[in-house]
């Protein structure tokens, strides 16, 4: 992997993989929900459907697709809270199609307002979509519980009001503000001629002679008012998330949370599928995994469960929490965790995609950054002692979260959890 930054603090990497008969291009930006204030909540959302309504060579939704689709090539975008990526697939011959419809979106943006009001409708049905699908909705309704009312607690996709009314002044505003070469790292990695490209960059991405405005928003701590989000709704499955606080993203303490979330809900070998699927038959999906954002995080488990057997799931859930606080985890069941951490790492890293999301996203956020052999023998250092203070430290009652859809009252909930 090499790294090059340009005059303008545009950031380039690029992975070479000889063998690769596809090469990916994707474009990472630090422009997130955690830049956002309230009142413009979601606009990085909407920002990045607007970028795929053309620029200059291809001058709408139209000629962007085709251009790519022509090639037989995957093109998509995502917005979190802390970073929006665009990226493109294609074979190899392609790669300068695929930065040439990148480039063009990303810096000659016209943001029409013909689109932006039929966009509104689009990004509505969206929003609608994800909360009539509960297994979406309870992830959102979790984190705005344990973060509150608070740029990393409020959902992406934003609110109606702002989908209703963000100006094509607005979406520009922000777009100066952060879409920026101090605050852009592209990522190239498939086969390609490296010594080529790096002269190529510069005059695709010829951004403004700018810098980033906006910072992100700093973390203002777990709200601990309320701890129980219940949504009464008629359901034939009950969907919920029970959980705590967790380390963040540059915390040392990750690498031995995630090995014990691992051993507790995160394959078909772990204590929770075992358990509370295969044994009990309470529910068809269940897995516990960590969400680590650049300062905060969650240790949290997600299921759908029998709504008439709703007691049972969260007892049992409970029980598997107060396992592993009270007696650990064992040798095998760390040795397991281990290499299911690392080969799943090392099937990820056969894919271009991959490889380009994980090089700009260590370049874009984290503080220390690591190769995939740094995190593997990483993972290899992790002692049963590790694993089983992280399970002490974090899993306590007291910092329980819970987020439920169902046919329940809180009061309901309240009694079966006696909080």
């Amino acid at each position: 992997m090499k790294l090059t930054t340009f005059d303008n603090k545009l950031r380039l990497i690029t992975k070479n993989i000889p063998q690769s008969e596809s090469v990916t291009a994707l474009v990472l930006v630090g422009a997130g929900s955690r830049y956002e204030t309230k009142d413009i909540n979601g606009i990085s959302h909407f920002l990045e459907h607007m970028f795929f309504k053309g620029g200059e060579k291809f001058q709408n939704t139209k000629q962007v697709s085709e251009a790519i689709d022509g090639i037989g090539g995957d093109f998509n975008a995502f917005t979190g809270k802390e970073y929006a990526g665009y990226y493109v697939k294609v074979s190899k011959n392609h790669l300068n199609t695929a930065l040439e419809v990148l480039s063009d979106m990303l810096i000659s943006a016209r943001h029409p307002k013909e689109e932006i009001e039929k966009e509104r409708g689009v990004i509505l049905e969206e929003l609608n979509m994800y909360q009539d699908t509960p297994m979406y909705q309870i992830g959102w309704d979790f984190e705005k519980l344990i973060f509150g009312d608070t740029p990393l607690g409020r959902d992406t996709i934003g609110s109606k009001e702002l989908i209703k009314t963000v100006t094509q002044e607005q979406f520009f505003d922000y777009q100066n503000k952060l879409y920026t070469p101090d605050n852009t790292v592209i990522a190239i990695c498939g086969n390609f001629d490296e010594e080529k490209l790096i002269k190529q960059i510069p005059d695709y991405f010829a951004f403004k002679d700018s810098q980033k405005q906006l910072e992100l928003a700093k973390f203002e701590g777990y709200q601990t008012e309320k701890r129980l989000h219940v949504i009464h709704k008629k359901t034939d499955q009950a969907h919920l998330v029970i959980g705590y606080p967790g380390p963040g993203l540059n915390s040392e303490e990750k690498w031995a949370a995630k090995i014990m979330s691992i051993i507790l809900g995160g394959n078909m070998s772990s204590r929770m599928f075992l358990n509370i699927r295969e044994q009990k038959g309470l529910c068809y999906y269940i897995h516990t995994s960590n969400d680590e954002y650049f300062d905060a995080g969650t240790i949290s488990t997600r299921a759908g469960v029998d709504v008439n057997r709703i007691q049972d799931a969260l007892t049992s859930i409970m029980a598997e929490y107060h396992e592993i606080a009270k007696n650990g985890v064992t040798k095998d069941e760390l040795h397991r965790a281990k290499e299911y951490y690392k080969g799943k790492i090392s099937l990820k890293m056969e894919d271009s995609e991959e490889q380009a999301h994980f090089f700009a996203r260590q370049e874009l956020i984290i503080k220390d950054k690591m190769s995939v052999q740094d995190i593997k023998e990483k993972i290899d250092q992790i002692t049963l002692e590790q694993v089983n203070n992280i399970a002490q430290k974090f899993l306590v009652d007291k910092n329980l979260y819970t987020s439920i859809i169902g046919p329940y009252t809180e009061e309901e909930i309240q009694n079966i959890l006696n909080i």
